[in-house]
């Protein structure tokens, strides 16, 4: 069978986009053919595939083979990947009910075959390597496990179709990767006072008009995982009829059913479209007109005005970095030079021998753990404040049992986990409350460490498991019950599950996490997660050894830090690593 079962709309050579299949001539003996993918290059992000349709007297392999490859292609309805199906089949086929994401290549193998009219028929088998399942609103979640599809043909006037085959898609992870991409769909905290915007990641297909499918997405509203925590002020039901880009950096969005919306309503509508949009325009959108069917004006926002809804606007410090020196004193270094300063007040004047530190988003106070692990003070950076009774204490006897690094979020509230064997708990610090945090899913497992997002509605999680430490996200819920503040922890996820143990984790933006772990038999290293558990496409930081924690900005243009054990460690942006604090000094960390 001819090999190029793809076209490609580019002058290069184009075997490394190919699919290579079988021969035109399969025997029904069984054996498995692999269908094989090639590596990705920079110059295939300029490439868009048209799929190929069937050719005269494919066999049933060819069949199958086609129709794969014609699923991967840049078409918005898969028209080609319909001419492989049956005629009735072709109407009934769901592309949109989700997709199996392979670790590699699909094996295929003749299940039977039939020859002769009228009753010729033929089964292959699809099996592989589940890596994750993508549903049908678009969300990606790891699973691993083995995967089988059947696929049934027959001859339709003289030429093999398939009659039967599950709904949605089936790619290998290459594929998968070419072809969809990322983006945050935005919704409002369900709880959080003031407004807070909140980003749900999903994964939609490349170069099929982006900014029109990630306005459809969003207003199909949240991922089942997020939803109990987020709302749209989109009213359920409302549709796309039309959306304009123009020449500068105005988006105008006709909506139907938006006649008749609240003013207040249609603004906070259109930051949710305008949040959105940002991340797929190539001219970033800077402003939005939200109008209805008929053209009519309903509301605009701008950029500026947006910002209100911003998670990070809180983080007004996001540029200060933050460490304890050798000396158990909390200093402070500012990133245009100069050496670091002790902060103010009783964590920096030694008052206080700090192990660990959490400083307030608007970085003029911090929440600090004693060098024992059983004391956890609040101290403002003001020359003279005095140092209070501890704020939370724990009956650990060593250290390492003690109270963890804390944390706060965009809203206010501190977070801290105590890690005693005997008495395990995650509790939340508010205007001098003591919340206990529930967390049904954490079974026998104990938190280690924890980063709460700046939105106040996800958690990330270090949970020790036996001998090794994991990585999981939890929704963050609140209510209030008989006038009282409840707070749970739920449907906690691994979201680094190729990694065999987890050191640390810090949020680098909304949606992402830098890790530090390794894999199994691996050594120690960090890398990029998103928050779904996959993997995104994040530059390779340089290499650096000895690394016990990292810290990030939630600004992601801000430096990483590292606390290696030689040092504190700085990373800027398109440079290298450079010390920036002695070695005995330890646990950087930026606002929040």
């Amino acid at each position: 069978m001819p090999a190029d079962r793809r076209r490609a709309l580019w002058s290069a050579p184009l075997a490394t986009l190919l699919l290579v299949t079988g021969c035109a001539s399969m025997p029904d003996t069984g054996s498995v053919e692999k269908v094989t993918e090639s590596p990705r290059t920079d110059a295939e992000s300029q490439v868009r595939i048209i799929g190929v349709k069937p050719q005269k007297d494919d066999d049933p392999m060819a069949v199958v083979h086609g129709f794969l490859e014609a699923t991967t292609s840049d078409e918005a309805n898969y028209d080609t990947a319909r001419l492989y199906l049956a005629k009735e089949t072709a109407k009934e086929w769901n592309p949109e009910a989700g997709i199996t994401v392979l670790t590699g290549s699909p094996l295929l193998r003749f299940v039977n075959r039939r020859e002769p009219a009228p009753d010729a028929s033929a089964q292959i088998d699809l099996s592989g390597d589940k890596a994750a399942a993508v549903d049908s609103k678009h969300a990606y979640k790891p699973d691993k496990e083995a995967y089988h599809a059947t696929f049934s043909l027959k001859k339709e006037r003289g030429q093999w179709r398939i009659k039967d085959l599950p709904n949605g898609l089936v790619f290998s992870q290459p594929d998968f990767q070419r072809v969809y991409r990322s983006v945050n769909m935005y919704y409002f905290a369900a709880t959080a006072d003031p407004d807070v915007l909140v980003p749900d990641p999903v994964y939609l297909r490349k170069g099929i008009d982006p900014i029109k499918s990630a306005v459809r997405s969003l207003l199909d509203g949240p991922t089942d995982w997020l939803s109990p925590v987020v709302a749209s002020r989109i009213p359920e039901g409302t549709t796309l009829a039309g959306i304009e880009l123009g020449d500068t950096d105005r988006l105008r969005v006709r909506l139907n059913g938006l006649g008749g919306t609240p003013e207040r309503q249609c603004e906070w509508m259109a930051a949710q479209v305008l949040r959105t949009v940002q991340e797929e325009a190539a001219t970033k959108v800077k402003f939005v007109e939200l109008a209805d069917e008929n053209d009519k004006d309903a509301c605009a926002l701008t950029e500026r005005q947006a910002r209100e809804y911003d998670p990070l606007r809180a983080f007004d410090a996001a540029d200060k970095l933050f460490f304890v020196d050798a000396e158990h004193r909390l200093r402070s270094l500012e990133q245009q030079g100069g050496g670091a300063v002790q902060v103010p007040g009783p964590f920096g004047d030694g008052r206080v021998g700090l192990r660990y530190v959490a400083v307030r988003s608007d970085g003029k106070a911090a929440a600090g753990v004693r060098r024992d692990g059983k004391a956890l003070y609040l101290a403002d950076f003001q020359d003279g404040a005095e140092l209070g009774k501890p704020v939370l204490t724990s009956k650990a006897a060593k250290p390492d049992d003690g109270l963890a690094q804390p944390s706060w979020d965009g809203l206010g509230d501190l977070w801290v986990a105590d890690r005693d064997p005997k008495n395990a708990r995650l509790l939340v610090l508010r205007d001098g409350q003591q919340i206990t945090v529930d967390v049904p899913d954490l079974a026998k497992g104990r938190v280690q460490a924890l980063r709460v997002a700046p939105d106040g509605a996800r958690i990330a999680l270090l949970v020790r498991e036996g001998d090794r430490t994991v990585l999981q996200l939890g929704r963050v819920e609140r209510r209030q019950r008989h006038g009282d503040p409840e707070i749970s922890v739920k449907d906690l996820r691994q979201v680094a599950p190729q990694l065999e143990d987890v050191a640390a984790a810090s949020w680098a933006g909304l949606s992402r996490l830098l890790v530090v772990g390794q894999e199994s038999e691996g050594v120690r290293q960090m890398q990029y997660v998103d928050t779904d558990g996959s993997m995104p496409f994040a530059p390779t930081l340089p290499a650096i050894s000895g690394v016990n924690a990292v810290a990030t900005s939630p600004d992601q243009a801000q430096p990483i830090l590292a606390d290696t054990s030689e040092g504190i460690y700085q990373l800027p942006p398109d440079a290298n690593w450079k010390r920036v604090a002695p070695k005995g000094s330890s646990f950087p960390v930026y606002p929040g």
